[in-house]
C-alpha cells in the first residue's frame, strides 16, 4: 500500500498539487526485497529476541531516562532563558541586516513572560511577532537541546550561561549516561544474540583455508617461490620479508613528508623516486604470488580466482593498479594520489594483516544479516533524509537552507544524525521532531549492522588472541604488613590510617585538603580569584601537612608490603616510586617558587600552581586507579597489539585518503583560523593543507564525532566508510582498554569481599541496610500504636487505600474501589501539574493567563499542593503499619519515596513565604513553579525505577570507586592542559570589528598578540577569548570532550596532543563507569524483574507496572 497509495493520491484525488510525500515515499517499494530469503525475518527476529528479553529492563530504563529528559529540560530553561548570547537571529527578516551583518543581541532585551525584543539592535518587530527568540524561551523549545545534549551532543556549547554549563558539564558526566540506559541494554542484547548465533555456528565445525598450511615442491621453481613467499622458513625469505615492511614504512614516512610545504626539490625527488622502487617491488611481488598459487592444488583452475578475490590479494590489487594507472596517464608528475593507494600495503605488516584477514571473515560470516540490515539502514537513511529535504529546503537559516537544498545533500547530514550525531540544529519544529526520531529511535536501528561488525570483529579477535598475563594481576591488596621495625609499623598505620583515631583524623585530613586544593587550584584560574589570601593559608597548610606525610612515608617504607627491605633499601626504592614522585610534585614546585623570588619557576608560577591538581593521584594510593593501567596492558596485551595495529592502520589511512581529498577543498567558507596561516577567506584546505593537520581531525571523526560538516563531495564518501565501518574498528583498543580495566577492579573488589566476609546475612547484590531490614521484617506484623487500638485501626485503613491490601500467603494485591478511585486521580493530577509546569513556561501561554493573583495556574498549584498534602500526611500516619516505610515515619521521611512526597509540596510553602516576605519577585518565584516537575518522580509509585537506582550504584560500589577516580583524573588533568595549551590561541580569539584581524606595528591587529591579555592590554576590553578561558570552562568543555562530543577542534600543536590521547584511550578510560552502570542496572532490575515474572507465571502477583509492592 505504501509503495502505491500515493501514485493514485497525487494523480487522481490532488492532481493540480504538489504533493511531496508522493516522490520520496515510493522508495518504499524497496521493501519488497526483504521477502528474499526469509533474511528479513532472520535479522527482524533478532532483534525482537533482544526486546523481549530485555523487556522488563527496558520499560524500567525508558521510564529513567524520559523523567531526566523532562526535569533537565526544565532546568535548562531556567538557566538560559534570560541569556542573551542564546537569542537566535538567524530567521529574521532581511531588514535586520540591511546595515549590520549579524543582530548584536547583546543589545536585545527580555520581558518577564520570556518574549525577545530586539530593537535597540536593529532588528525591530513589525507585525507584532517574535523576529528574533530565545533558544529556550519554553520547556517544550528546551526539550530539543536537552534532547541533543543527552544525546551526548552540545551544538551551542560556547553559548551557554554559568548555570547552563553546570547542567551541560552535569549532564555530560552523569545524565547521559542514565539516558542511554536503554540503548546500552539492547546493544548488549544484541552481543548476546551474536554471541549465541556464532557459538551455534562454530558447533557445526568451519574450514580454515590458509594457505601457509600447504608446502610446494622445493624440486620446482613454482613451488620454491611458493614457499619462498608463504613460509619464510629460510633466512633469505625473512629478509625479504623485513625489505618489503620497510618499504612499506618507508612508503608511509614518504608520504606525509611529501604533504609539507617547506620540503625541498632535491628530497622530494628522492622521496618520489623512493616510491617509484617501492612500487615496481610490490608489483613483482604480486605477480609472483599470483604464479605461483596454483602450486596449491585449490588454487588451480577455476580456484586461482578465488586467490585473487582473498581479503589481502584485493589489498594487493588495489595498492598497485592506481598507481600504474596514474603512471601511464600522467607519467612522473602524477601527483599524490595515486600514491595513496600504495599506503594500503600497510595492511601486509604483522598484526595488521591478521587483524584485517579477521574482519574479511567478520563479513563473511554475517554476511546474510548485514545484507537485511545494511538494506534496512540504508532505506532509513533515504527516508529521513527526504523527509528533512522536504521541511528544511525553505528554512530561512541559509546554513540550513544550504545543507538541505538538495536530497543528496541532505542525505550527507542525516548520515551523521542516525551515526547520533547533531552538527546542525535550527530546525523547523516538525524537523526537531524528525531529528528527535532519529536520535531515539533510528540509530539504534541504523547502528545494528556498524555495530554488528564491531563486535562480532572484537569477539573474533578476542577468541584469536585469549589473553594471559605474563604474572598474576590479582595480587591481593590486603596483603599483610612488610618486615619493618615497631617505629616503621606504627609510621606506616599511622599515614594509612589504621591504629588510632589520631590516624583516622589524619587520613581524613589528606583527603580533605587533596579536594580543598584541587579546588582552588580551578578557582585560581577564573579572574579575580588569583590572589586571595584565604586561598594563600590553606595552600600553606596544605603543603605543611603534605610534607609532614611523604617524611612519615619515607620513614615508615620499610613496613610497606610494596618496599620490603632493610631500611636504607625500602626507602631508597621508596624515593623512586611512583607515589613518591607523585608525592614531591604535589609539594616541591611551591618551596621552589617560594624559596626562589624572581626566578624563572616564580614567572611561571601559574604553570607550576597547576601542578597541584596532580595531588588528585595521591588518592590512588587509596584507591587504586592509575597505577593499574599497568595490570591493564599486561591483561589485554595480544589484542591490544593486534587491535592497536588495526586501528592506527585505518586512523593513518583515512588521514591519508582526507588530506588527499580536502587539500584543494576551498568550496566552503569557514571561520578564520590564524594559527594555519589563514584569517580571510579560510576554507577545509586550510584545516587539510599537510597530512600531520589531517591527523587529529580524522581522529575525531574515528572516534564518531563530526563537528566538522563543510566537506566536499570525495570528503564525504571517505567519512561515509568512516562511519560504517573504521568508527567500530578503531574503538576496539580503547574499548579492550576498557574492559581489562573493568576486569581488574572487579577482581580486586572480589578478593577484597572474600577478605572482609563474615557477615551472615543473606542479600543480593547492591543490597543495604533498607533491604535486608525489609527482608528481616517478613512475616512480622506491624507494631500497635501508642494511641490504642482506634488509631491501629485508622492506621490499617490509610495503608490499604493507599497501597491496597496485600494477601500475605499469595503476594496478590487487591483494592477496594474508593482506592482505586483515589489511586487514578492522583495519577491523573501528577500528569496534570507535569502538563501545567509545561504549558505555563510557553510565553503566550504565560502571558494570556497573567500574573494577577488567583490566575489559573496559581490556583491549580494550591489545589494540587491541597491534595498533595493530604497525601504525604497519610503516608506519615500509616507508615506504622507499612513494612514498605519498615514500619517506621522516620524510615518513610527519609527514603526515596518520602523525600519525593516532601519535594512535591515543601517548594510551594517556600515561594508563599518568600513571596509574603518581599524577598522574591515574579521571575525568582518561578524557580520554585519549576521544582514542580519534580511531581514526575511520584510516578515512581506506579512503576519502580529510581528507587532502584541506589541500589545500582551500591552494586558497582567497588568499580565505580575506581573507574570514577581514574575518570576524575583524566577530566581534570586534561582539563589543566587544554586550559594552559588553548587559553591564548587565536583561533579561539575575538575582538570588536574595529580592530583587524592582522594589523601594523602601529595598530597590531587581534591576531598579531601572543596572549589575549596583552591585547586587552592595548585595547582595553575589547578582545576575548571564546573557550578555555579559565579551569571552570575548561572543565565544561573536557566533560562534553570526554563524553565524544568535540566542541571545538582546532587546536594548537600541544592541544591536539592532548586531543589525540582522548581519543586513543581517554574517552574510553572516561567511560568505564558508565558501562559498569549499564550492568549493574541490568543485572539489579533485571533480577527484580525475573522474581516478579516467575510469582505471575505462578498466579500469585500483579503486573508490576500496575503495582508496585
Amino acid at each position: 500500500l505504501a509503495s502505491t497509495v500515493p501514485f493514485y493520491v497525487d494523480a487522481f484525488l490532488l492532481p493540480n498539487t504538489d504533493l511531496a510525500a508522493s516522490t520520496f515515499l515510493r522508495m518504499f517499494r524497496l521493501l519488497r526485497m526483504m521477502k528474499v530469503e526469509g533474511r528479513f525475518d532472520l535479522a527482524l527476529g533478532m532483534i525482537d529476541d533482544v526486546l523481549y528479553a530485555q523487556r522488563g529492563v527496558l520499560g524500567t530504563a525508558l521510564f529513567v531516562g524520559i523523567t531526566v529528559w523532562g526535569v533537565l529540560s526544565s532546568f535548562f530553561y531556567l538557566a538560559e532563558r534570560q541569556n542573551p548570547d542564546m537569542i537566535y537571529c538567524g530567521a529574521a527578516p532581511d531588514w535586520c541586516f540591511e546595515d549590520q551583518d549579524d543582530v548584536d543581541t547583546s543589545l536585545c532585551t527580555t520581558d518577564e513572560w520570556g518574549i525577545v525584543d530586539c530593537s535597540a539592535a536593529g532588528c525591530e518587530s513589525k507585525d507584532g511577532q517574535e523576529v528574533c527568540w530565545n533558544l529556550y524561551r519554553s520547556i517544550v523549545n528546551s526539550s530539543f537541546w536537552t534532547l541533543t545534549n543527552l544525546f551526548g551532543e552540545f551544538p551551542l556549547i560556547d553559548q551557554h550561561s554559568f548555570w547552563g554549563k553546570v547542567l551541560g558539564t552535569f549532564t555530560a558526566v552523569f545524565a547521559v549516561a542514565v539516558f542511554a540506559l536503554p540503548v546500552g541494554i539492547i546493544g548488549s542484547g544484541l552481543e548476546d544474540q551474536i554471541a549465541r548465533r556464532r557459538e551455534q555456528k562454530n558447533n557445526q565445525g568451519n574450514e580454515d583455508e590458509d594457505e601457509e598450511e600447504f608446502a610446494g615442491d622445493e624440486t620446482t621453481l613454482r613451488g620454491t617461490v611458493y614457499n619462498f613467499l608463504n613460509h619464510h622458513q629460510s633466512a633469505s625469505a625473512r629478509i625479504f620479508v623485513t625489505f618489503v615492511n620497510a618499504l612499506i614504512i618507508g612508503c608511509a614516512i614518504s608520504f606525509m613528508f611529501v604533504s609539507l610545504d617547506g620540503i625541498g626539490g632535491r628530497w622530494h625527488s628522492f622521496l618520489g623516486w623512493f616510491q617509484f622502487l617501492s612500487f615496481l617491488v610490490f608489483s613483482l611481488e604480486y605477480f609472483l604470488r599470483m604464479w605461483s598459487a596454483a602450486e596449491n592444488p585449490k588454487y588451480r583452475g577455476s580456484g586461482r580466482m578465488r586467490y585473487a578475490l582473498h581479503f589481502i590479494r584485493v589489498i594487493d590489487v588495489l595498492a598497485i593498479f592506481p598507481y600504474w594507472v596514474g603512471l601511464i596517464s600522467l607519467g612522473p608528475d602524477m601527483g599524490t594520489a595515486p600514491t595513496l593507494f600504495l599506503l594500503l600495503k600497510i595492511f601486509h605488516i604483522g598484526g595488521t594483516k591478521k587483524a584485517f584477514v579477521t574482519f574479511d571473515e567478520v563479513i563473511r560470516e554475517n554476511m546474510g544479516v548485514l545484507i537485511v540490515t545494511g538494506f534496512s539502514a540504508v532505506l532509513l537513511w533515504i527516508f529521513f533524509a527526504s523527509i528533512l529535504y522536504y521541511t528544511e529546503r525553505d528554512s530561512p537559516d541559509e546554513e540550513m537552507k544550504a545543507y538541505y537544498n538538495t536530497i543528496p545533500n541532505a542525505m550527507w547530514i542525516t548520515l551523521l544524525n542516525l551515526s547520533g550525531e547533531t552538527p546542525l540544529a535550527h530546525y523547523s519544529n516538525v524537523g526537531k521532531v524528525i531529528v528527535g526520531i532519529i536520535g531515539l529511535f533510528a540509530t539504534a536501528v541504523f547502528g545494528i549492522p556498524i555495530g554488528l561488525v564491531g563486535a562480532s570483529f572484537e569477539e573474533l579477535l578476542s577468541n584469536k588472541c585469549d589473553d594471559s598475563p605474563d604474572e598474576d594481576v590479582n595480587v591481593d591488596p590486603y596483603a599483610p604488613i612488610g618486615t619493618g621495625s615497631g617505629f616503621q609499623t606504627d609510621c606506616y598505620k599511622f599515614v594509612n590510617g589504621n591504629g588510632s583515631k589520631a590516624a583516622t583524623v589524619f587520613e581524613m585530613s589528606i583527603f580533605f585538603l587533596i579536594g580543598i586544593t584541587v579546588l582552588i587550584g580551578i578557582l585560581e584560574t577564573v579572574p579575580g580569584y588569583e590572589y586571595v589570601y584565604a586561598f594563600s593559608v590553606a595552600e600553606w597548610v596544605a603543603v605543611i601537612t603534605f610534607t609532614l606525610e611523604y617524611i612519615i612515608r619515607f620513614l615508615g617504607a620499610g613496613a610497606d608490603p610494596d618496599f620490603s627491605s632493610n631500611g636504607f633499601m625500602a626507602r631508597v626504592k621508596y624515593l623512586v616510586s611512583f607515589y613518591s614522585i607523585i608525592d614531591l610534585l604535589a609539594i616541591v614546585p611551591f618551596y621552589a617558587a617560594y624559596f626562589y623570588e624572581n626566578s624563572w619557576i616564580d614567572a611561571h608560577d601559574e604553570y607550576f600552581r597547576m601542578l597541584r591538581l596532580f595531588r588528585l593521584l595521591k588518592l590512588d594510593k587509596y584507591v587504586p586507579s592509575i597505577s593499574l593501567i599497568d595490570d591493564v596492558f599486561r591483561l589485554k596485551k595480544k589484542i591490544l597489539v593486534i587491535a592497536g595495529q588495526a586501528a592506527v592502520t585505518l586512523w593513518f589511512l583515512f588521514s591519508a585518503a582526507m588530506y588527499i581529498a580536502e587539500m584543494h577543498d576551498d568550496a566552503m567558507e569557514i571561520d578564520p583560523l590564524p594559527l594555519y596561516g589563514c584569517v580571510e577567506e579560510c576554507s577545509m584546505a586550510d584545516r587539510y593543507s599537510n597530512f600531520f593537520r589531517a591527523v587529529p581531525y580524522t581522529g575525531i571523526h574515528l572516534t564518531g564525532d563530526f563537528p566538522l560538516v563543510e566537506y566536499g563531495g570525495l570528503g564525504r564518501v571517505i567519512l561515509f566508510f568512516v562511519v560504517i565501518a573504521a568508527v567500530g574498528v578503531v574503538s576496539i583498543p580503547s574499548g579492550a582498554i576498557a574492559s581489562g580495566f573493568a576486569d581488574i577492579v572487579q577482581s580486586k573488589a572480589q578478593i577484597k569481599a572474600k577478605s572482609t566476609s563474615g557477615n551472615n546475612v543473606e542479600s543480593r547484590s547492591g543490597d543495604d541496610w533498607y533491604d535486608i531490614k525489609y527482608q528481616q521484617l517478613e512475616g512480622q506484623p506491624p507494631p500497635n500504636s501508642i494511641f490504642g487500638h482506634n488509631a491501629d485501626i485508622i492506621q490499617t485503613k490509610v495503608k490499604e487505600y493507599l497501597d491496597g491490601n496485600v494477601d500475605e500467603a499469595t503476594g496478590k494485591v487487591s483494592r477496594t474501589p474508593f482506592s482505586k478511585i483515589g489511586r487514578l486521580f492522583f495519577f491523573s493530577l501528577i500528569i496534570s501539574n507535569i502538563v501545567a509546569v509545561i504549558l505555563e513556561s510557553i510565553p503566550e501561554i504565560d502571558k494570556w493567563v497573567g500574573n494577577s493573583a488567583g490566575n489559573l495556574f496559581d490556583t491549580f498549584e494550591s489545589v494540587s499542593v491541597f491534595f498533595f498534602t493530604i497525601d504525604y500526611a497519610l503516608r506519615l500516619l500509616s507508615a506504622r503499619k507499612s513494612r514498605e516505610a519498615l514500619y517506621s515515619p522516620w524510615v518513610y521521611a527519609t527514603t526515596f519515596f518520602g523525600l519525593v512526597d516532601l519535594l512535591s509540596i515543601l517548594p510551594w510553602y517556600i515561594q508563599q513565604v518568600l513571596a509574603e516576605t518581599g524577598l522574591i519577585n515574579g521571575d525568582e518565584a518561578r524557580i520554585f513553579r519549576i521544582f514542580r516537575i519534580f511531581r514526575v518522580l511520584q510516578l515512581e509509585d506506579f512503576i519502580t525505577a529510581f528507587s532502584k537506582l541506589d541500589n545500582v550504584f551500591r552494586a558497582s560500589k567497588d568499580v565505580l570507586k575506581a573507574t570514577g577516580l581514574m575518570a576524575l583524573i583524566i577530566w581534570v588533568g586534561t582539563s589543566a592542559l587544554f586550559f594552559i595549551f588553548e587559553e591564548n590561541n587565536p583561533n579561539f580569539r575575538q575582538c570588536v570589528g574595529s580592530i583587524p584581524f592582522v594589523g601594523t606595528e602601529e595598530k597590531p591587529g587581534c591576531y598579531d598578540f601572543e596572549s589575549t591579555s596583552a591585547c586587552n592590554d592595548f585595547y582595553p576590553g575589547m578582545c576575548s577569548q571564546a573557550v578555555f578561558t579559565s579551569m571552570p570552562n575548561s572543565m565544561f568543555l573536557v566533560a562534553v570532550f570526554l563524553g565524544g562530543e568535540w566542541g571545538v577542534v582546532d587546536f594548537t600543536w600541544k592541544g591536539k596532543f592532548v586531543c589525540m590521547f582522548l581519543c586513543i584511550a581517554g574517552i574510553a578510560l572516561y567511560s568505564i563507569p558508565v558501562g559498569t552502570l549499564f550492568d549493574s542496572f541490568g543485572s539489579i532490575i533485571g533480577l527484580s524483574e525475573e522474581e516478579e515474572e516467575d510469582e505471575l507465571q505462578d498466579g500469585n502477583k500483579e503486573s508490576p507496572l500496575v503495582e508496585y509492592n
